[in-house]
């Protein structure tokens, strides 16, 4: 019962979390946005005293329950070790802790948070890294599958579906979800939850007060027979069977040992065991050692000799890719569609300029205070519904969210990654607030401009300035005939990126927002 429940809740909040990730439509935050608050790291970030003190009495109650239910990339590590159990069972053994790996990790996540080094804290954070591979890896899967579908409902004249762009947002970004997957899901496949007990800092924090929780997974010595069928399924590789033994800092409290055991030796109690009673067993159950070796060998052979290749599994998964393939090639032709213009000529990309100072989010209050909060769970980027928001690739600030405007511009009216941001990086404002500040301004490049280059009227940027800040006046102001060219008034401006993204100089803009480091307010 207790690994029914477990298992029910700990797929339901991981289903959950990766839909907030894969949502194009932006409604699910609404409902079910407090799943990304409730992780330890962004909370512990957010100063949420009253998440950090539940999710530590939740610890001393049960054990690493977070970390088999809430933590999505310990749901993940489960996942695959249970696609790897379908076809080789019993297949865990004992192992002892790893000492100098768990805590010479936790050191350095320690160090790295303390002296600033977001890079290193972002790369062992494990909601971070779990929300990396879902926006990076599966929200394209996911984009290409809705444009199909979108495809379709257009055909039958049906609304229900809506085509999305698909375009990588960043590649170094890319690669470290891709080799974090390869990583996790290798560890996983051979040893469980060998990164969730070797690795992850989270997981080593909670360790210290698991050791102490009130309900333990207890193993009764007067009713175990030494099978070991609880130590060859223990994901976490924690229970040593032989001298009835369980490492609570590394058991995640998964209930796969209870449910193997089928003499009831094994219980999820706060009750003591008596180790004089554990000793009495022991001495009872030597004399079926060797009988139960015997046993086991032949157990592994029968294992062995019934083990076989289900070949409709293995169609099945050739008709999944095939099909996979066949959507993402209809997505990319609709993508290709919509970069020409009047299908007649190509429409170049645009190129981001360098800028002095990076644009971070209205609500972050300044680069400095966004860098220190922000994990680098790209919740933000995969929300955002204006192409504005990317990781950003320097060194000082990698993975985290930085702002370009080549796809699109901070809609005034728009304030969801305020509303996602789990750890406070980006605080909430309303959209009266975001008009209101100012994070960055408009700056104008003579050499660009389509007036001067093409002799040709524009004023595009003038024309879409949601607050006014841009005026066209004369080149020469004695000539009103003059071509025009725009005028920033800097105490208006608040770095939307309207007029950079709507200016048609290609590939640079005519004008660019250049960030402030300290945000202002208008």
């Amino acid at each position: 019962m207790l690994r029914r429940i477990r298992t029910i809740l700990a797929l339901v909040v991981f289903v959950l979390i990766t839909l907030l990730f894969l949502d194009v439509t932006g409604t699910l935050h609404k409902y079910f946005g407090w799943l990304a608050s409730i992780q330890f790291w962004p909370a512990l970030l957010a100063l949420h005293v009253g998440v950090v003190a539940l999710l530590v009495v939740l610890t001393l109650v049960f054990g690493r329950i977070y970390c088999s239910v809430i933590c999505p990339l310990g749901v993940m590590q489960d996942v695959i070790s249970r696609l790897h159990g379908i076809r080789k069972k019993n297949r865990f053994t004992y192992s002892k802790e790893k000492r100098w790996l768990r805590y010479g990790v936790l050191v350095v996540f320690v160090a790295s948070a303390l002296a600033g080094v977001n890079a290193v804290v972002s790369l062992l954070a494990p909601y971070s890294s779990y929300g990396r591979i879902a926006s990076s890896l599966m929200k394209p899967v996911y984009e290409a599958g809705n444009n199909v579908l979108a495809t379709i409902a257009e055909h039958l004249d049906s609304y229900a579906f809506y085509s999305v762009d698909i375009w990588m947002k960043s590649l170094p970004t890319l690669i470290v979800a891709s080799v974090t997957l390869v990583v996790i899901a290798v560890l996983a496949w051979r040893g469980g939850r060998t990164y969730c007990n070797t690795v992850c800092p989270v997981g080593t924090i909670l360790s210290f007060l698991a050791r102490f929780s009130w309900l333990k997974v207890r193993i009764d010595g007067s009713k175990c027979v030494n099978c070991g069928l609880c130590t060859k399924n223990c994901k976490a590789s924690a229970i040593d069977f032989k001298n009835h033994k369980i490492d609570y800092s590394r058991c995640v409290v998964c209930g796969d040992c209870i449910d193997k055991c089928n003499k009831g030796a094994i219980e999820f109690t706060s009750r003591r065991a008596d180790e004089q009673t554990s000793r009495q067993a022991n001495q009872q159950t030597c004399v079926r050692a060797d009988k139960q070796t015997s046993q086991n060998a032949n157990d592994a052979n029968l294992l062995v000799n019934s083990s076989a290749c289900d070949l409709s599994a293995d169609n099945g998964r050739r008709s999944f890719l095939l099909g996979l393939a066949v959507a993402s090639t209809a997505a990319a032709l609709a993508q290709e569609k919509k970069k020409v213009d009047g299908g007649l000529a190509a429409i170049e990309d645009k190129i981001a300029p360098k800028r002095l100072t990076p644009i971070t989010p209205p609500g972050s209050l300044s680069a400095q205070h966004f860098a220190q909060h922000c994990t680098a769970c790209q919740l933000c980027v995969s929300t955002c519904p204006n192409g504005v928001l990317r990781p950003s690739t320097g060194l000082s600030t990698f993975m985290q969210t930085t702002m370009s405007y080549e796809r699109g511009y901070c809609r005034p009216e728009c304030t969801k990654c305020g509303e996602v941001c789990p750890t406070g990086a980006i605080k909430p404002i309303t959209r009266a607030q975001k008009s209101a500040t100012q994070i960055g301004h408009a700056v104008w490049i003579k050499k660009n401009c389509v007036p001067l280059t093409d002799g040709v009227e524009c004023g595009n940027c003038a024309r879409h300035c949601p607050t006014g800040a841009i005026t066209m006046v004369p080149v020469d102001p004695n000539d009103e005939r003059s071509p025009k060219i725009p005028a920033v008034n800097e105490a208006r401006c608040i770095g939307c990126g309207a007029c950079e993204n709507l200016c048609p100089a290609r590939p640079f803009s005519a004008i660019y927002v250049e960030g402030h480091e300290v945000h202002r307010e208008v």
